[in-house]
């Protein structure tokens, strides 16, 4: 379990420092990219037309410990696929998934995919962000990555959607063909977590878009901030139960990292009993998409 006083010594290292130090700043083809030093804390942020948004961020004194609340939502992912062998994360960030998700499962193949050639840039030389063998990164866009790897017959278990353009998740990875798409890619058992806000007027049309395309779904959410973690499988086997079989060994395994499973297992609802959006939710499709239109910022 995450201490207390290690929740004060971060919360500290938010407020106590008046100005953030730039130590990297560069314009790419899709937006101006700054990282920036708060003390201890060193993170990615996207500065765009309407915002300044932190993409990821770590402790430099501990790398390991997962800073941002929707990395941590994301581990209960490993309730339902607890030893994935191939996984595939489309939106690198500064590399913090990738790093934790090398370390808790050093076998396994992980293919990073991320659009802009800078951020990978900037996560190698300001993050940490490492490849090997089984590590590699692909500066393609999400959908091509995931049309191309279908013609190539590949698989996945955990596909995790983790795109983001500064302002809101790109809306090509959104619709219900893209979602099509990527289901076809998940293994038999695989299992897509998606990276997404509760604050938000696409809230409904996501989850329905969703369920259209895999059925009742996992999601989690808590009151530290707006993410919320769509979990859904390939097989459509949806259930109201988690594997909590190995729980006890999978949060002595993520200890480490400050993921606290016992609490966040809490966090998760089932839609199927909690369903909070219309049913006559119009889905988002390749022909109807207003991300722009319908996101509040």
């Amino acid at each position: 379990m995450i201490k207390k006083s290690f929740l004060l010594i971060l919360f500290c290292a938010f407020i106590n420092v008046a100005h953030a130090q730039v130590i990297h700043q560069e314009r790419s083809l899709y937006r101006n990219i700054l990282v920036e030093d708060k003390g201890d804390l060193r993170c990615l942020k996207f500065n765009v037309k309407s915002t300044k948004t932190q993409q990821s961020c770590f402790l430099k004194s501990n790398p390991k410990q997962l800073v941002f609340n929707y990395t941590k939502l994301l581990m209960t992912s490993l309730l339902v696929i607890p030893q994935p062998k191939r996984i595939l994360i489309i939106g690198l960030g500064g590399g913090t998934m990738s790093n934790t998700l090398t370390e808790l499962f050093p076998q396994s193949q992980i293919d990073n995919v991320e659009i802009d050639p800078a951020v990978i840039k900037v996560a190698r030389n300001y993050f940490g962000f490492f490849e090997n063998d089984n590590v590699k990164t692909y500066n393609q866009d999400g959908r091509i990555f995931i049309k191309r790897a279908l013609l190539k017959k590949q698989q996945y278990d955990w596909i995790i959607l983790d795109a983001f353009n500064g302002d809101y998740i790109p809306e090509h990875l959104m619709t219900k063909e893209f979602l099509q798409e990527t289901k076809s890619l998940l293994s038999d058992e695989g299992v897509l977590s998606a990276n997404t806000f509760s604050l938000s007027k696409l809230y409904a049309h996501e989850s329905a878009t969703y369920k259209a395309i895999f059925g009742h779904f996992y999601q989690v959410r808590n009151q530290a901030n707006a993410n919320r973690i769509i979990i859904v499988k390939q097989n459509g086997s949806q259930t109201n139960t988690l594997n909590k079989k190995n729980i006890k060994q999978l949060n002595k395994k993520l200890q480490p990292y400050g993921v606290d499973i016992f609490s966040l297992y809490e966090d998760i609802s089932f839609t199927e009993k909690e369903q909070s959006w219309p049913d006559d939710t119009r889905i988002l499709t390749d022909q109807f998409s207003p991300v722009n239109l319908l996101n509040t910022q």
